[in-house]
């Protein structure tokens, strides 16, 4: 079985290896490929019975659904799908799949990279090097994870693997999830309430999808909540935060926040953050190992694949 019509929205053909392109379309009797502006899409989504997209730069909702009656699936290139409709989706029995987990060890790997570069001062101890000044002496007022409480908001697959790693560096582990997770409790990760664990962590690490629900979770109460001094680290979309009320606390310099996801912002909003020198800025790499890369494209195929077989996997509907 294949599909009749595919059609790709937002993904660029170097998004994936030219092996993997042709694996995808061995799917498809024909697939078409726009742009996240093209004036085509209404037109082309028509009779497309598979969509593609990517969900940072192009939203799926009722409307565009209502303009395509034949779709049957729709296949996320992310582990985000707070984009797209999926709810709506299935009252219209289409199938929304993402790429869960394909990143964990890419992003929480970072977590903790960027961490050491802030707190260790690394970037500016290399540059120092490189000019011949190998003295020690201006480092003393560094700092280490070990022995401080380390706050995790979200404890899927990312945000459990950013508290073994905390735990490795002998950290206070602490979380908050919407659902307790025993498991992890049993390994010595505290639960405690969003608000307690905000004004208490040390470092603050933010791992929840983006949905409805998680829209600007980091809301203005919260942001006001967070410990002085604090290290605040987002490898998320940016829709979880409140970026007003961010921008606000940032200017009063008594926290530092951390981000990659900088293609998210508004050239105004990445103007706001850069005059702020507590605000660290990273391109979206948390997820650009060449494992990741390998595990994403293997992923978003063999979803496709699956559900032309009749068995879909990582169905989010």
């Amino acid at each position: 079985m294949k599909f009749k019509k595919m059609l790709s929205i937002g993904i660029s053909e170097s998004a994936f290896a030219s092996d993997y392109w042709k694996k995808i379309d061995s799917c498809a009797e024909g697939r078409i490929s726009l742009s996240q502006d093209s004036p085509e899409i209404k037109k082309q989504i028509a009779d497309a019975d598979c969509l593609l997209v990517n969900p940072f730069v192009f939203k799926v909702e009722k409307e565009l659904i209502d303009n395509a009656p034949k779709l049957k699936y729709i296949g996320v290139s992310s582990t985000a799908y707070g984009k797209v409709d999926s709810g709506y989706a299935a009252t219209k029995n289409i199938t929304v799949s993402n790429i869960p987990g394909y990143s964990t060890e890419a992003v929480a790997e970072l977590v903790f990279g960027a961490i050491l570069e802030h707190t260790r001062d690394l970037a500016r101890a290399k540059n120092q090097a490189k000019e011949g000044n190998y003295s020690e002496s201006s480092f003393f007022d560094t700092s280490e994870i070990n022995g401080k409480k380390f706050g995790i908001i979200g404890l899927g697959r990312i945000g459990a693997r950013v508290a073994e790693l905390a735990l490795a560096f002998g950290a206070d582990v602490r979380y908050w999830d919407r659902n307790k997770k025993k498991e992890f409790e049993a390994k010595g990760i505290k639960y405690q309430e969003i608000e307690t664990l905000l004004s208490e962590c040390d470092f603050i690490s933010l791992h929840l999808a983006f949905c409805k629900e998680t829209a600007l979770f980091l809301n203005k109460t919260r942001i006001e909540k967070i410990k002085q001094g604090a290290v605040v680290i987002n490898l998320a979309p940016n829709e979880l935060v409140d970026f007003d009320a961010l921008e606000k606390r940032l200017s009063k310099g008594d926290l530092v926040y951390i981000m990659d996801h900088s293609d998210e912002l508004t050239p105004e909003q990445a103007k706001q953050l850069s005059k702020h020198k507590n605000s660290i800025i990273y391109p979206p790499i948390g997820y650009t190992t060449k494992e990741a890369a390998i595990k994403k494209q293997e992923t978003f195929f063999r979803n496709i694949e699956s559900f032309l077989k009749g068995s879909p996997t990582n169905k989010v509907n």
